[in-house]
């Protein structure tokens, strides 16, 4: 039997996984899929900004926020858009978070296979995470300890492509990102917490961005660890 299970929150009983989808979707998972877009040729994610800062030695680029804004000496913040009009070929980008880069640290510490999702590259994800296993949970980031709204309706969107796929829905937390998933997606993502926040910051065309369905076939993959940091490509 092929099963997708929604876990709302990265829990410290986060059970092991085949493979996992980490969804942080405003705006860390995003970014992610639109520095690969950029041509960066390795993305490593940092649980935090001074392991970020630590590992820079050989020019790489470093991205990240704190409150939704750019740290003082970082290249770039945590915005797809910004992303998108980069130039970054052949470039490594280390990325920190408050929430989506520690997500991806927990789903690392009990999948097999660890993959970063979001609606920009929600339909290629899912394939990808079909392919790849049997039991697919879907990770959401959440904001600062609490469910989110956003990351749950994409997870809904994934769980959706990946019954489609033929797998089986396990669990309540599956269940009601199903139902959010029903909804339109902007509308939806602009009510969720994370997105009144960037809204205060004037960041909230982000938002409208990160609704987008299918703008990329990007899908970062976990390839390795390096010290603090993990891999993706």
């Amino acid at each position: 039997m092929r099963r997708v299970r929604v876990h709302p929150l990265p829990t410290a009983a986060l059970p092991e996984a085949e493979v996992m989808l980490v969804v942080d979707v405003i705006r860390a998972t995003s970014t992610a899929v639109m520095f690969l877009e950029s041509g960066v040729k390795a993305l490593w994610l940092t649980a935090g900004l001074e392991e970020a800062r630590a590992l820079r030695q050989n020019g790489e680029l470093l991205a990240g926020e704190v409150g939704g804004l750019k740290p003082p000496g970082f290249d770039f913040g945590n915005s797809p858009r910004e992303v998108a009009l980069a130039e970054l070929w052949d470039r490594t980008v280390i990325h920190a978070t408050t929430n989506g880069t520690k997500a991806a640290h927990k789903a690392a510490q009990v999948a097999r296979e660890v993959l970063l999702a979001s609606l920009l590259n929600a339909p290629a994800a899912a394939q990808q995470a079909a392919r790849l296993g049997s039991e697919v949970a879907i990770l959401c980031a959440g904001k600062e300890g609490q469910m989110g709204m956003d990351d749950l309706y994409t997870a809904g969107v994934l769980a959706q492509m990946l019954l489609a796929e033929g797998f089986e829905p396990v669990g309540d937390g599956t269940q009601v990102a199903l139902h959010l998933a029903q909804k339109p997606a902007r509308p939806l993502l602009e009510a969720s917490e994370a997105a009144l926040a960037l809204a205060r910051e004037g960041l909230g065309e982000d938002v409208a961005f990160c609704a987008q369905l299918g703008l990329s076939e990007r899908v970062p993959r976990l390839l390795q660890r390096r010290g603090e940091a993990l891999i993706f490509g």
